[in-house]
């Protein structure tokens, strides 16, 4: 079973950092993660992407967050991370890592459980 696990979301100042890291786990040796991303959803809206990152290492950002975030991977693959910086109170949300994973021809997405980000003036 694929398993996705969040860390460093918290709280923090306009104008703050945080480093959000997301580590999958269970990829046997007949899937393999193609894609992982950032959603964020904030209260009374839909689930956003924030950012994403294929196995080729192109990331690809929300309007909203260029410039100030940057989303990377470790070597093995199975770990990213989301460096925000410059936050403003919109960055306020729950953050969930996502994952797309392929196994014979099939492509299944997973969750994490999702880390609170609040951002306060």
């Amino acid at each position: 079973q694929v398993q996705l696990v969040e860390s460093g979301g918290g709280l923090v100042h306009t104008g703050g950092s945080l480093r959000l890291s997301c580590t999958a786990s269970g990829i046997g040796s007949t899937l393999s993660i193609f894609r992982m991303g950032w959603y964020h959803q904030a209260p009374g809206k839909q689930r956003e992407l924030v950012a994403s990152i294929g196995n080729s290492g192109i990331a690809t950002y929300a309007d909203s967050v260029k410039d100030r975030f940057t989303i990377s991977r470790d070597n093995a693959g199975n770990t990213i991370y989301l460096q925000m910086n410059s936050l403003k109170a919109e960055d306020t949300a729950v953050y969930y890592c996502h994952s797309l994973v392929q196994s014979v021809g099939l492509t299944y997405q997973y969750w994490g459980q999702g880390t609170q980000v609040t951002v306060s003036s």
